[in-house]
């Protein structure tokens, strides 16, 4: 799930000089993912792994990192 959104991240909506020195816990906020962006990754999250995420969890601490991402992805999956 991660290498997917880490994939599509820094190839659709952030640029980073290093992908790969990119940990799953530093900010993506701070790299450059703005609210278009999260809005693109939401649409693509929902169409990829079969989730519906509510607009009013729509916030920083479910966004900000690929452990934060994946924790909310998972936390619907499941539902």
């Amino acid at each position: 799930m991660k290498k997917k959104l880490r994939d599509f991240i820094f190839q659709e909506l952030v640029f980073v000089a290093e992908p790969n020195q990119f940990g799953d816990d530093d900010d993506l906020l701070e790299a450059g993912l703005d609210s278009m962006g999260i809005m693109r990754l939401i649409m693509y999250i929902e169409n990829e792994f079969g989730v519906t995420l509510p607009d009013t969890e729509i916030e920083p601490d479910n966004v900000q990192s690929f452990n934060a991402l994946e924790r909310w992805i998972l936390r619907h999956k499941n539902a």
